[in-house]
């Protein structure tokens, strides 16, 4: 049977503990109970740990033995316009699920302003879906969300492999760019409701970020985000 995974907040030595929400969620939902036995993430490594005490707001835990964990294969940076937070919270979860190493809220030209002005209060929830996210797929670590970033700032962020996807973009698709030879870091940049603007599209390409397309449908944000991410994985991880 497979154990239950969680990601330590605190760890020291052989022991390990949950706090806050993140240990009410135990102890509240799940019902915890001493002696039951899970896989703890302690500092990046997978372990054994059976819980030891619980408090108000605590779990502790006493790790074991090392468990054998795969290393991801490729890292990859989720550049995410922002949209919509409840798509875009969903777009957070998925991606975490297949394996996303980073994601960076990005604020295009076409971002509500309401939602821009919002955003950097929401980071810290995003951060917590995707640390839960992590744990019900089983990751050793989740994702670093970042605080959000304007466009400018996010069009020069180095990387080894970049593509931006584009509805303008007729001629390459991403499946036929994403290539197993890729190494070190990929930059994968998804636009807002309504997509990048002509001027955004410009920068990308100056700053040599390769232009691609999922195919002759327009889909959601947060749908394209998903399916781009996927299909980078799957190519990138061969």
């Amino acid at each position: 049977m497979t154990r239950r995974r969680w990601i330590a907040d605190e760890v020291s030595g052989n022991r390990a503990a949950l706090v806050g929400t993140h240990a009410d969620h135990l102890t509240r939902v799940l019902r915890v109970r001493v002696g039951q036995k899970f896989d703890i993430v302690a500092n990046g490594v997978v372990r054994r740990g059976i819980v030891v005490a619980i408090a108000d707001s605590l779990v502790d835990f006493e790790l074991g033995e090392e468990v054998p964990a795969e290393p991801a294969a490729v890292h990859l940076t989720l550049l995410l316009a922002i949209f919509k937070f409840d798509r875009l919270e969903w777009a957070v979860e998925k991606c975490t699920e297949l394996g996303v190493s980073r994601i960076v809220p990005v604020i295009a030209h076409r971002t509500d302003s309401h939602l821009a002005s919002a955003s950097v209060k929401r980071a810290e929830r995003w951060r917590r879906l995707a640390l839960q996210a992590s744990e019900q797929s089983r990751r050793t670590i989740a994702p670093e969300i970042t605080d959000p970033i304007k466009f400018r700032e996010a069009v020069t962020l180095p990387a080894q492999f970049k593509v931006v996807l584009s509805e303008a973009e007729e001629q390459i698709q991403l499946r036929e760019i994403a290539h197993p030879s890729e190494e070190g870091e990929v930059l994968l940049a998804i636009g807002p409701e309504g997509g990048w603007t002509e001027e955004e599209l410009s920068l990308f390409q100056r700053e040599g970020w390769l232009s691609a397309s999922l195919g002759s449908t327009i889909l959601r944000a947060e749908t394209a985000a998903i399916a781009a991410t996927a299909i980078t994985l799957s190519a990138l991880s061969r």
